[in-house]
């Protein structure tokens, strides 16, 4: 399984919003969900192989540092089912 999720947790919408674009643009990656963090935070979720999530996640910082509204990145290659079931539930 060469399965990954990526995830970016922005500042605000707008942040999300670009990197998310930019995230499905620059790999084959699939928008799994949204997750409002709370106080402005909120964090995007993408899957598909670990290359393509990688480049996708990197892409996606650019873009969100750009809009000024960077706050993490992360990709887990190889996630357990257990929590990509948790991811899109």
């Amino acid at each position: 399984m060469n399965e990954a999720i990526g995830l970016i947790e922005t500042r605000g919408y707008v942040g999300l919003v670009e990197a998310s674009d930019a995230m499905v643009k620059a790999a084959n990656v699939e928008l799994i969900k949204t997750i409002p963090i709370g106080g402005a935070l909120i964090t995007t979720v993408v899957r598909g192989d670990i290359g393509s999530v990688k480049a996708a996640v990197e892409a996606g910082k650019e873009a969100a540092k750009r809009a000024g509204n960077l706050v993490a990145s992360h990709v887990i290659a190889r996630p357990s089912a257990d929590l990509i079931k948790t991811f899109l539930s």
